[in-house]
């Protein structure tokens, strides 16, 4: 059995913010608007810290240790889940993702559904998420040539503590001032469909995907989120095919079975140790599915991902 300690990848998106590189000590870039925390996607990958895997990828940790997923992962053809940090200092792109059957056959790899934890929420900051109302394919790319998409999004505002579940398919944004945990399947393909005007680092606007935006896109509003339920002393955020998430207050000693999955441990507030190994703020760890149980002490608020 084994717990293993992440070190995220980091990117440096135009939009991205200062909290993450004050709160990680990065040095070498500007900015760093994602923090992948747990991957094994090409695009970026999570590291080992420490014992007899330090410096390894996770991915390849995996492949030499084939059961450590656990049984309910397998199912997937690759490991399913992908945990990242974002901070925005500017508004995302709108966008949206496509569902597996769209992503594997046209990009060969997962769709992306997702779910965001508000860490942190500016004064009226909020999220764009689907649409006021059912609007046709026509209206929907007329909006877009004609810049006038975000007239038609239902904007949201939220606060530190609320989750939003994004199944793929819900067009959305994430609005200037936010702090979010994003729990989402492995992919890393998104389709942006309006960009504020923006140009990239070569002075030139960045790429649309308006065609393959209208064939993903539910041009309807936003399905609504459901209540939060309790399960052992613990909030369940989100629960879907592809990921599962529970939000615990540590004040004390918990522990918590693994199993048939292996089981995500993101500490986003607060310190405490680990089966004997001491956390902080933001830190990550990946517990193999033949781990025996997660022993959590200390006073922290931790985020907790497996697969069903």
């Amino acid at each position: 059995m084994s717990i293993l300690r992440l070190t995220p990848a980091f990117k440096d998106y135009l939009w991205g913010g200062q909290k993450l590189r004050g709160e990680y000590g990065v040095t070498e870039l500007d900015r760093v608007s994602e923090a992948w925390v747990l991957s094994c996607h090409k695009d970026g990958e999570s590291r080992i810290v420490g014992g007899e895997y330090d410096g390894m990828t996770l991915s390849a940790v995996l492949e030499q240790l084939p059961d450590a997923v656990g049984a309910a992962a397998k199912r997937f053809d690759r490991f399913p889940i992908l945990i990242k940090f974002i901070d925005a200092a500017q508004n995302l792109s709108v966008q949206v993702h496509p569902s597996d059957e769209y992503a594997l056959r046209v990009e060969k790899e997962y769709g992306k559904t997702e779910m965001w934890y508000i860490l942190d929420a500016e004064p009226g900051a909020g999220i764009y998420y689907g649409f006021k109302q059912e609007v046709s394919k026509q209206e929907f790319e007329d909006a877009i040539r004609q810049n006038t998409l975000t007239d038609l999004l239902e904007f949201v505002e939220v606060k530190a503590g609320e989750c939003y579940f994004i199944p793929a398919g819900t067009i959305h944004a994430i609005g200037a001032g936010l702090l979010i945990a994003e729990i989402q399947q492995n992919s890393n393909t998104t389709y942006r469909v309006y960009d504020y005007g923006r140009v990239g680092a070569d002075g030139k606007p960045r790429d649309l995907h308006v065609e393959k935006a209208l064939d993903v896109t539910a041009l309807c509003p936003a399905p609504a989120q459901g209540v939060p339920t309790q399960e052992d002393g613990m909030t369940v955020l989100s629960e879907c095919e592809y990921f599962r998430t529970l939000k615990l207050e540590l004040n004390g000693t918990k522990e918590i079975a693994v199993g048939a999955s292996f089981l995500s441990v993101l500490v986003v507030d607060g310190a405490g140790k680990i089966n004997g190994e001491e956390f902080g703020k933001n830190d990550s760890f990946f517990a193999t599915a033949d781990t025996d149980a997660v022993v959590l002490e200390g006073k922290a608020t931790v985020l907790l991902s497996s697969v069903k």
